[in-house]
């Protein structure tokens, strides 16, 4: 994004934030009754410490620039979570960014290629900063089916969670992808630079009618490590502890591994087995 488009995404993520807090909320007296939901610009300025015109200011996406003692009164008047935080910090501070640009193509250095494979029966797979698949090992394709084309970008990951027919016949879909847009949102703020990222968002705000709701939410999160329970169609019901893992010496790259429950190691074991066999 360009510098008018940040300033936009940031007025329109403090405007949704603010839009979600009540008086009570924040120990403030309810008053007459309110046109708006949410709290007052004035009433976040008083809170964060700071002008109500400044406030405004970064509403409307102007071009001002916010200290760090500014953004971490802000965050605390609007009760961010870390990774909202983060998120402000982000859209509003892009010259502190320390990552750079490279170029499109990543690549996965041959130790950690090794690493994902030898985790079979553990489906485990390498996104790269774009949410781009870098590599998956046979687990993570028997149950995510990895190697199907959903063009025109087969390989990302955000793309495939709207496009692919089975992904979206799972019950819980609907708050997974709710999530994984959040958590996209959060990661595309780390290149304000990279076009790519805003072409991609378009692409599927024209796609998919939830991810254009869910994307004017403003929401971000962090990865979230945890329990997850998978109904496949065609395995049957799968059961894993998920964790999101940094590559040392990579900042843009990270592994997702499923360590399978031992009734979904046992079925995955004899499908990979299978597999090394007839290969």
């Amino acid at each position: 994004m360009n510098d008018a488009e940040r300033r936009q995404a940031l007025a329109d993520f403090l405007r949704t934030r603010r839009a979600r807090l009540s008086p009570s909320d924040v120990q403030l007296p309810t008053g007459s009754r309110r046109r708006t939901p949410g709290l007052r610009r004035e009433e976040i300025a008083q809170l964060a410490n700071i002008g109500t015109s400044w406030y405004v200011s970064l509403e409307q996406g102007r071009d001002v620039n916010p200290s760090e003692q500014v953004l971490e009164s802000l965050s605390q008047a609007l009760r961010l979570t870390s990774a909202e935080r983060r998120h402000l910090f982000l859209l509003a501070q892009p010259h502190a960014m320390v990552h750079q640009q490279k170029g499109p193509e990543e690549q996965v250095s041959p130790s950690l290629e090794l690493a994902v494979q030898a985790l079979n029966p553990h489906p485990a797979y390498v996104l790269g900063r774009r949410w781009d698949l870098l590599t998956w090992n046979q687990a993570a394709e028997l149950v995510f089916s990895f190697s199907r084309i959903h063009p025109p970008h087969s390989k990302n990951f955000i793309w495939r969670s709207f496009t692919n027919p089975a992904l979206r016949k799972h019950r819980n879909w609907s708050l997974l992808a709710q999530s994984l847009t959040a958590q996209f949102r959060a990661d595309s703020a780390r290149y304000p630079g990279d076009p790519w990222f805003g072409e991609l968002i378009e692409e599927l705000k024209l796609l998919s009618e939830e991810f254009n709701l869910w994307w004017s939410l403003h929401d971000v999160k962090s990865v979230l490590d945890g329990h997850k329970r998978m109904e496949h169609e065609e395995l049957g019901i799968l059961e894993f502890e998920h964790v999101t893992l940094q590559v040392p010496g990579e900042v843009d790259q990270k592994v997702i591994l499923y360590t399978c429950l031992p009734e979904t190691a046992s079925i995955l074991a004899g499908l990979c087995s299978k597999h090394e066999t007839l290969g």
